[in-house]
């Protein structure tokens, strides 16, 4: 869908904080998939976290990001999703080796302009739902570096500024007011 637009990249690169900024400025936003499953695993069992069984947290990122999909096609406009589904097929497919990124990623495809945050070592902070530390998130961005373009997306690392600029820039690649 050409109105859904990804902000990937690095863990604490500042993409919920952009994610806000886009809310702010009226557009739709779905939160990342993953902190929402860490904390509903934390109130619960806790079988499905990331530093627990990996994989069955990438298979929960996969369909929560699908579902999320389905609820945005009802949105009207822009909807910009703090990761989603190419995030959690990657990850899977690093875990396991399970084919999922080239299937998933062309079937569910997004804006052909991917937003990227880069590793910003002086923002990165841990917390409850992050507790893997920069060198894992620093991996995680490379690889995910690596899948975007295979699929065909035009990556734009986002430029280490306030958010406000951050904001600007990517309303100035996708042509918004």
């Amino acid at each position: 869908m050409d109105r859904f637009v990804i902000l990937s990249g690095c863990s604490g690169g500042g993409k919920s904080t952009l994610l806000e900024a886009l809310k702010r400025r009226g557009h739709h936003v779905v939160e990342e998939p993953g902190r929402r499953i860490v904390i509903e695993e934390l109130e619960g069992d806790g079988s499905a976290l990331p530093w627990v069984d990996a994989p069955a947290f990438a298979r929960r990122a996969i369909a929560m990001s699908l579902a999320d999909r389905e609820e945005a096609a009802k949105i009207p406009g822009t909807v910009f999703f703090d990761r989603g589904l190419i995030d959690a097929a990657s990850a899977l497919e690093h875990l396991t080796g399970e084919p999922a990124l080239i299937s998933l990623g062309q079937l569910h495809r997004y804006n052909r302009h991917a937003f990227l945050t880069p590793p910003w070592p002086e923002i990165y902070v841990g917390d409850r739902e992050r507790r893997h530390d920069l060198s894992a998130a620093v991996a995680e961005y490379e690889r995910l570096s690596a899948a975007y373009p295979t699929l065909g997306y035009e990556v734009h690392v986002l430029p280490k500024v306030g958010v406000e600029e951050r904001a600007d820039f990517v309303h100035s690649v996708l042509g918004l007011e």
